[in-house]
């Protein structure tokens, strides 16, 4: 189960996810986006994991294995906190526990984002290294979904804003992978670490050079990682 990050639909994994042949993958629209409803209500990265269930259910599948970027991994936090039953192992990448306790970005990045003219390059430039921005002219398919109504990428910024998984991190019983790259700094570096220490038996990997989109500029490294990891549960 892949799980895109904030205002972003299914195509955020395309570029890779051709990398986990072997298994069944299995991504969706969130609440608000692509061709899934899009409801004018509170959204929560809760209501978010209830979502994935839902579509677990629809599958007729009792567990997955769970991969969650950014919002994405903020939601995987909750789907192997409230439904442990349906998480066989959880990677969280580029992520963090949420604003209360994590590590957040700066201001100056903020105001930078909230400027409409200059949003998709600074996007761009968080993403990725400036060196794969040159040789690598798009399409690029993380910087949200523009098809989404204004209300809905509205509510979905709410709903990652107001994360807070901290109290529930030590209940994850899941084996857990925490991937996130050295020089992120959308959602700073320090949060992998600070997940590990939180998750019981938890590991985090720091990918050398890596901006948010570790996992598709360096899916070399990245994606290897996670199959790896994947294929010691399957062993264990």
């Amino acid at each position: 189960m892949l799980l895109a990050g904030q205002s972003n639909n299914h195509t955020w994994w395309d570029p890779i996810r051709s990398d986990f042949q072997g298994h069944q993958t299995i991504t969706l629209d969130w609440r608000g986006t692509g061709e899934s409803d899009k409801p004018d209500e509170v959204y929560s990265t809760v209501g978010f994991a209830d979502d994935v269930v839902a579509v677990l259910d629809d599958l007729e599948l009792d567990n997955a294995y769970v991969y969650g970027t950014s919002m994405g991994g903020r939601v995987a936090q909750w789907l192997a906190i409230n439904h442990p039953e349906r998480v066989k192992a959880l990677v969280l990448g580029c992520t963090s526990p949420g604003a209360a306790h994590g590590y957040e970005r700066s201001q100056e990045i903020r105001k930078a984002l909230a400027d409409p003219a200059r949003t998709d390059r600074v996007l761009l430039e968080l993403m990725y290294t400036p060196g794969w921005l040159a040789d690598n002219p798009g399409p690029y398919y993380v910087l949200g979904d523009q098809s989404m109504p204004s209300y809905t990428k509205r509510r979905h910024l709410v709903a990652s804003n107001k994360h807070d998984a901290w109290d529930g991190l030590p209940s994850i019983t899941a084996p857990t992978l925490i991937l996130h790259g050295s020089d992120d700094i959308f959602s700073p570096a320090a949060n992998a670490q600070l997940l590990a220490d939180r998750i019981p038996g938890a590991r985090a990997e720091l990918i050398d050079g890596a901006r948010h989109a570790y996992f598709h500029e360096f899916r070399s490294v990245a994606s290897p990682a996670v199959l790896s990891f994947l294929a010691a549960q399957h062993r264990a």
